[in-house]
């Protein structure tokens, strides 16, 4: 396995990475390591990964800001 030194992180970086390795339970390492796979190797959620993350959001949504009428006027009045 190749072994990266980095040099000269931002004081405000580094301490947001460590806070977050903390909060994750993870050495400044591993947490680094688990950011650049999530931005260079992230993986593809399947239909049913979406369908169910969509689901899990829904109890949180309060359906009462927009009323139905109101987004058939939208649609009908276009973009602006």
């Amino acid at each position: 396995m190749a072994a990266l030194t980095i040099k000269n992180i931002p004081d405000d970086l580094y301490e947001k990475l460590k806070l977050c390795a903390s909060a994750h339970h993870r050495s400044i390492n591993s947490e680094l390591i688990h950011c650049l796979e999530a931005v260079l190797a992230p993986r593809r959620l399947t239909a049913a990964e979406r369908v169910n993350r969509a689901r899990a959001l829904r109890p949180d949504l309060t359906p009462e800001i927009v009323s139905t009428i109101e987004i058939m006027d939208a649609i009908e009045g276009g973009r602006p």
